[in-house]
């Protein structure tokens, strides 16, 4: 495999950050099977509306986590496998530490 070129490297660092947070983990986890809005999302992992709508911002930004609105209400689910299978196999990875 060939070295990568620069601006591959800054961009896998900048995605690795974002799995750096453990609210965004614990929100990538609630969406692993769930499409939710953030009340309930909020719910499920004991962080505020607030706290959760901020990270799912910055999920949005990196592509990470998609929404569809209907009606009043945003529903937020996984952009696509990829996000699953980077998170299973770092999951996969603590396990067989």
């Amino acid at each position: 495999m060939q070295l990568l070129d620069e601006d591959k490297v800054i961009d896998l660092s900048e995605l690795f950050k974002i799995f750096g947070d453990s609210t965004r983990i614990k929100i990538i986890n609630v969406l692993l099977n769930n499409e939710l809005c953030v009340n309930d999302i909020s719910e499920k992992i004991n962080v505020s509306q607030s706290a959760v709508s901020h990270q799912l911002r910055i999920l949005k930004q990196s592509k990470l986590v998609k929404y569809r609105k209907e009606g009043q209400t945003i529903y937020y689910s996984l952009a696509d496998d990829h996000v699953e299978k980077i998170f299973m196999m770092g999951v996969d990875h603590i396990d067989e530490i």
